[in-house]
């Protein structure tokens, strides 16, 4: 008696599951949800946009992106929906004091308040909530070490937190945490859009490069050396991106805000050698999906 009750609710199940889940096609041709996880740069970060051009070009979807540092800053304007065009005028016209501030203080050189300012200038949103794309921002949490993963609230001081980089901008208190640059804890922020849900992962990783000549100042002297601590610190992320897309922005200083056309085509350029692998990557995974 107990065999054929067992039956009969295995077969009620089945006929469930044929009634009411998708049908064998539409399965088939569910494809994973693509995540974009864009690292830090400064000015470098403008290669971005050139990266994310090419993707809508050529049908590319994201449904989710995070970013670290600046980053950070163009997930979040591309996650209010502000178009590439807007983004790329913005970042032609940027100067350092549109989000920096020198100060005097023991913690680093200058504020970046002007931050949260800037990014009202193409993104109405004030909190993650209202965002149109999901987004995750990464910081470090300077009392522990740790990645700080900021997917819901306030979108200003996360952001400000992720761009907040060590010894020259002061760090940021938010959330009872001090808080500096998502990159010392998350390089390329692959695991913050995997958290998002993400199943194919595109990373972007700026190189900076060391040209050998000699630093002129003490912003060059920080930005190369925490250059070369990621050099070897991008084990972890690589292994868990799908594909990894490094333009070539070696050439650009680290505040090349005025040859913004030129750190795009480095963006655009490096995405579509990329292409054929971020096809074939997905091809590969619908076709896996189909067949379980």
């Amino acid at each position: 008696m107990a065999t054929v009750t067992n039956w009969l609710q295995d077969a009620v199940k089945r006929i469930r599951s044929f009634a009411y889940g998708p049908p064998e096609a539409e399965r088939a041709r569910r494809r994973p949800r693509v995540g974009v996880a864009l690292g830090g740069g400064f000015a470098r970060g403008i290669a971005h946009i050139g990266v994310l051009r090419v993707l809508e070009q050529e049908g590319i979807p994201i449904d989710c992106i995070a970013g670290t540092s600046v980053g950070a800053l163009i997930a979040s304007s591309y996650a209010c929906g502000a178009t590439l065009a807007s983004m790329e005028g913005h970042a032609a016209e940027t100067q350092f004091s549109d989000f920096g501030r020198w100060t005097l203080s023991w913690l680093g050189l200058a504020s970046n308040e002007r931050l949260e300012g800037y990014l009202h200038r193409v993104c109405t949103a004030n909190r993650f909530e209202e965002l149109k794309t999901p987004l995750a921002i990464v910081a470090t949490d300077l009392s522990t070490g740790e990645p700080a993963y900021f997917t819901r609230g306030e979108l200003g001081p996360a952001l400000r937190a992720s761009c907040a980089y060590p010894g020259l901008f002061l760090p940021v208190e938010h959330e009872g945490r001090i808080l500096v640059d998502g990159f010392l804890a998350e390089t390329v922020p692959v695991e913050a859009v995997r958290r998002l849900g993400a199943e194919f992962v595109i990373a972007v990783y700026l190189d900076p490069g060391l040209n050998g000549d000699k630093p002129k100042s003490v912003a060059d002297i920080i930005s190369r050396s925490f250059s070369i601590m990621q050099r070897y610190a991008s084990t972890n992320w690589r292994r868990r991106a799908d594909v990894v897309i490094e333009p070539d922005v070696k050439p650009f200083p680290w505040d090349a805000f005025t040859r913004t056309p030129e750190i795009i085509v480095a963006g655009e350029a490096a995405t579509r050698r990329a292409l054929p692998r971020i096809r074939t990557g997905l091809g590969m995974r619908v076709t896996a999906a189909a067949r379980a």
